[in-house]
C-alpha cells in the first residue's frame, strides 16, 4: 500500500466543469423564439474540486444525484474535458495523452455493460485480452483468480444478453481487474442488486485491491458498500467537496442508523402510525424518529449504538398491526441534508 512518503497517484487542483444550456421559453411561440435565442445561462456541475489519492486506497465519492460525482468521474477518465483546473493520474493527464493513459485504467459505469452483448461472457474476456494486450500467462492467473474468488467460470459459456443483472455486473467488474490496471473507476456497481451478489463484488473488490494494490474511486448510494469497502470518504454536493475524511468518523455519527419499513395490516397504515408515535416513551433516553414514510408503509429511524434494532423491531411485532416489515440504510440524501445541518462538527 501507499505511504505518507509516496507520491499520490490522482491528484486534482480546482477542477471545474461548467455547462453552457439554453434558457428555454414556455408554449408553442417560445420554442419558436428559442431557434434564434442568446439567452444561455451556466450550470456550475463540478465549481472548483481538489483533491489527492494515494496508491492503493479505496475511497468512496458521495453525494446526491446531481451533485457533481458523474461529471468528476468522465473527467478523471478522459470522456470530458475540464473547463478548468487541473487532473494528474498515474503520472498522465487524461483527455491529453489519452492513449496511453486507459491502459491502466479500469471503469465500470453502473449498468452500462463493457462486454459485447451477442458474445458468450468467454468471448468478450478474450477480446479485453487482445485489447489491452495481455499476456497469456497474465491472463490465464486473472482468469484463474476472478473464479476462484466468484466462482466466475460458470457463467464463461452464457451469452451477455442471457446473464443476470448481477451476473453481468459481476462480469463488468471482473473484466475492469482483468488487465491489472492501476486505478479503478466503480459508477455504482451495486446499484439494483440482491444482498447475495452485493456481498460477491465487495468481496471481489476489496480483495484485489489487497492483492494488487490498486487504487479505487467508488461512487455509490449504498452506505454498505462504504462501511465494507472503504477507508475514506469524499462527500460533494454542488460540485464542491464538503467532507473528506475517514470513514470511521463518517460512519461513527451515521452508519450506525438504520430504518424500519413496516407494512400495516390490512391496510390499517393510519393507526399504526398513531401507534408508533408512542416508540419514544416504550425506548426513552434513545435515539428514535417516526418518519414520514410513503402511502403503504410506515417507517422510524433507529440509532442503534443507542438501542438495536432487533429490540425495536420485536416490540412492533408484539404490539402493532403489522403485517411486513423490511429494513434499510441510511439514504445518502439523508446524510447530506444531516452534514449541513453540521452533524460532522
Amino acid at each position: 500500500m501507499t505511504t505518507e512518503s509516496s507520491p499520490p497517484l490522482i491528484v486534482l487542483d480546482d477542477l471545474k466543469k461548467h455547462f453552457r444550456v439554453l434558457r428555454r421559453s414556455e408554449g408553442l411561440r417560445g420554442a419558436f423564439r428559442d431557434l434564434f435565442s442568446r439567452n444561455f445561462g451556466v450550470v456550475k456541475a463540478v465549481d472548483g474540486v481538489s483533491l489527492s489519492i494515494g496508491r492503493g486506497e479505496i475511497v468512496g465519492f458521495l453525494g446526491p444525484n446531481g451533485a457533481g460525482k458523474s461529471t468528476t468521474i468522465k473527467m478523471m477518465t478522459g470522456v470530458l474535458e475540464p473547463t478548468s483546473g487541473s487532473i494528474v493520474i498515474n503520472g498522465k493527464i487524461p483527455t491529453a495523452q489519452r492513449r496511453e493513459y486507459v491502459k491502466d485504467i479500469g471503469v465500470v459505469f453502473g449498468q452500462r455493460t463493457q462486454l459485447w452483448w451477442e458474445l458468450p461472457v468467454i468471448e468478450s474476456f478474450k477480446l479485453m485480452k487482445e485489447i489491452f494486450r495481455i499476456p497469456e500467462a497474465d491472463y490465464r492467473a486473472s482468469l484463474g483468480r476472478l473464479d476462484s474468488l466468484v466462482g466466475l467460470s460458470k457463467l464463461y459459456p452464457q451469452q451477455v444478453r442471457n446473464l443476470s443483472l448481477g451476473q453481468r455486473m459481476l462480469c463488468d467488474i471482473a473484466a475492469s481487474f482483468l488487465h491489472r490496471p492501476a486505478i479503478i473507476f466503480l459508477d455504482e456497481p451495486t446499484i439494483g442488486l440482491d444482498v447475495a451478489v452485493k456481498a460477491q463484488i465487495r468481496t471481489l473488490i476489496r480483495t484485489l485491491n489487497q492483492e494488487r494494490d490498486t487504487t479505487i474511486l467508488l461512487t455509490t448510494h449504498d452506505i454498505g458498500d462504504v462501511e465494507a469497502l472503504c477507508r475514506r470518504i469524499i462527500l460533494i454536493d454542488q460540485g464542491k467537496i464538503i467532507y473528506d475524511g475517514p470513514t470511521g468518523h463518517f460512519t461513527k455519527i451515521f452508519g450506525s442508523w438504520r430504518t424500519l419499513k413496516l407494512l400495516a395490516k390490512d391496510g390499517r397504515k393510519t393507526d399504526l402510525d398513531s401507534a408508533l408515535a408512542a416508540v419514544g416513551d416504550r425506548f426513552p433516553g434513545t435515539r428514535i424518529e417516526v418518519l414520514e414514510g410513503d402511502e403503504i408503509w410506515s417507517a422510524v429511524a433507529v440509532d442503534q449504538d443507542r438501542t438495536p434494532a432487533a429490540d425495536v423491531l420485536a416490540w412492533a411485532l408484539n404490539t402493532l398491526p403489522v403485517q411486513d416489515v423490511k429494513i434499510e440504510e441510511i439514504r445518502t440524501e439523508s446524510v447530506i441534508a444531516q452534514v449541513y445541518a453540521g452533524a460532522l462538527k
